[in-house]
């Protein structure tokens, strides 16, 4: 039986806490890798049209048998290269995602990268209004905005994203940001949720947690998260460790642990390990 609980999204949409990310993962290994995923029970899938496994992340959603209302995609919008988005041709980008998904809708759609130097994306957020009402995305969000980006959309549209996605874990916690979805209306989603692996999960401060719960470094982090009401996607494309990142729900960690965790987040520790969205432009 499925174990991973469902946060309800601002418009009424369920989402599992917990899925699969296929970042990286080449598009003829992802059909194994997602395959291997919903065999353990992962119903939560995230890709993107730049991970260029849309195929293989369809293949392995049409070979598991699985009814389709039991499985949540996720896809995103590349907002790139360096050229101005309208409407005609994020429909095409929607249109080709769904066409490599094999699907007729995705479950969640969202904006990449907010990209604020091309000021374009309040134009293209527009277009997924049009995206969410025709139903052919469940959700509509973003990725890697800012609180000054949803701000901008906040002012120029009625349409509150259902999902945040950004780089979060114990060395970067994020924690204003978080207080801004919340109080939003918007699900916090962590991107690299385990961080760099060895870069965080061999510090002092987490295989001591790891080590009194009897837990791998990795439960403990990916614990931290849920604990915290963040929606995970750890990515591995090793079965046993596919297994052992959705393992996570019979133990729980205290406040002292939690607290251990989010201290990595200030001082010498504190890093983001991708680019700013301030400056980031695809």
């Amino acid at each position: 039986m499925n174990q991973v609980p469902a946060i309800k999204l601002n418009n009424g949409t369920l989402m599992p806490q917990l899925g699969f990310g296929v970042w990286q993962v080449p598009d003829a290994e992802a059909q194994r890798a997602v395959g291997t995923a919903l065999e353990a029970g992962y119903r939560s899938i995230d890709t993107a049209a730049i991970y260029g496994n849309e195929r293989g992340t369809g293949k392995a959603v049409a070979a598991s048998g699985l009814p389709r209302e039991e499985l949540f995609v996720t896809t995103k919008l590349w907002n790139g290269p360096k050229q101005t988005w309208g409407r005609d041709a994020v429909l095409r980008a929607f249109d080709d995602s769904l066409s490599k998904l094999g699907l007729d809708h995705v479950d969640l759609y969202l904006i990449h990268w907010p990209r604020p130097m091309r000021d374009d994306f309040v134009a293209i957020w527009k277009t997924f209004e049009e995206i969410a009402a025709s139903g052919r995305a469940k959700a509509v969000g973003v990725s890697n905005f800012r609180t000054e980006d949803l701000d901008r959309l906040a002012a120029e549209s009625a349409l509150v994203p259902a999902v945040n996605q950004v780089e979060l874990h114990p060395l970067h916690p994020q924690a204003a940001l978080r207080a801004e979805h919340a109080a939003r209306g918007i699900a916090t989603e962590a991107w690299s949720p385990l961080g760099q692996g060895k870069d965080l999960l061999t510090l002092p401060a987490v295989t001591a947690v790891a080590e009194a719960r009897g837990r791998s470094a990795a439960q403990v982090v990916l614990r931290w998260h849920l604990q915290h009401g963040n929606v995970v996607i750890p990515k591995s494309v090793t079965p046993a460790r596919i297994r052992e990142n959705l393992d996570v729900f019979g133990f729980e960690l205290d406040a002292a642990e939690m607290a251990a965790l989010d201290a990595l987040g200030a001082g010498a520790t504190a890093r983001r390990i991708g680019p700013d969205p301030a400056e980031f432009d695809v």
